[in-house]
């Protein structure tokens, strides 16, 4: 991944999406060549020179300011995640510090294991950036299940699993939904830690085993990823929409712990429990919990 094309594609993908109208502007002539704004508009609207803004918008933002790159962010009408990606590349291109360690190595500290496995009620786990489920609670194993069919893999990556295995594509009704929020974050993952050899490795891997991957790619958007709704086709309880929350760990840069509820009283809470009698039975049946991925040797 280049830094410079980065840049240069993802600020051009942005300007074609916002009209003349929606950013108050005359639309001048009845044949415009471009979809969206004209670099002069994002310019005046930006209060920068045209030749200034034509160089960022080529990849040479590194000596821009913070105030610059806010005032482009307007213009270009950037929500809070486009904004933060703009500034995460101009960090790279600068080969500036990201804004805070992404990667720790070593295993899952003891007490945010305990927390996780005192949700007891809620399926849950935690990730990093990549998308790895370094751990999960019982009802999380159990509810993501279909993504460890291969009990050989080190650690379970959602996208590789969901791009390309069959029980990725199985598991995600709302299949469009899902896989944009998987690449939308994966590419929010390569702004903030553009020099993660292991995050490289797993892009460069989707693009060229996975047409559908590329496509999406190649949009440039991302994502701050939550709070929201996620439906799961589940191989013992059927289709089940659940909500959830997830909250970064502050003590653990990168790491996520997620969860999901349903409301009481919803055939989505009564799947929910159905989850959870499947989970003991096949507990039951083995002696011994559902596995989740090693905790031991886990590199965050």
């Amino acid at each position: 991944m280049s830094t410079e094309s980065d840049i240069r594609e993802f600020l051009a993908s942005r300007r074609a999406k916002v009209t003349p109208q929606q950013a108050g502007l005359p639309a001048y002539g009845g044949n415009r060549r471009v979809p969206g704004l004209r670099r002069e508009e994002v310019a005046l609207l930006a209060g920068v020179s045209i030749d200034y803004y034509v160089r960022l918008e080529r990849g040479h933002i590194a000596g821009a300011s913070e105030g610059v790159l806010d005032a482009v962010a307007r213009a270009l009408q950037l929500d809070d995640a486009e904004r933060e990606h703009l500034h995460d590349l101009a960090r790279a291109a600068a080969k500036r510090p990201v804004r805070k360690a992404r990667r720790l190595r070593g295993p899952l500290p003891d007490s945010v294991l305990r927390v996780l496995h005192s949700m007891t009620d809620s399926p849950a786990f935690i990730r990093n950036g990549r998308l790895d489920i370094l751990a999960t609670n019982t009802l999380g194993r159990a509810l993501y299940a279909p993504l460890f069919a291969d009990p050989t893999a080190r650690t379970t990556n959602i996208a590789r699993a969901q791009f390309l295995t069959p029980a990725g594509r199985d598991f995600f009704p709302q299949w469009e939904t899902s896989v944009n929020t998987t690449v939308a974050l994966l590419r929010t993952e390569a702004g903030r830690a553009p020099h993660d050899t292991e995050l490289t490795g797993l892009i460069g891997e989707l693009v060229t085993r996975s047409e559908e991957f590329r496509t999406v790619w190649a949009k440039h958007n991302v994502r701050l990823h939550y709070t929201g709704r996620k439906s799961f086709r589940h191989p013992a309880v059927g289709e089940i929409t659940l909500d959830f929350d997830a909250m970064e760990l502050p003590a653990q840069p990168g790491l996520t712990l997620s969860a999901y509820s349903a409301a009481p009283g919803t055939p989505d809470h009564d799947a929910l429990q159905l989850l959870a009698s499947w989970a003991a039975t096949n507990a039951a049946e083995t002696d011994e919990p559902l596995p989740t991925p090693s905790e031991s040797d886990n590199a965050t």
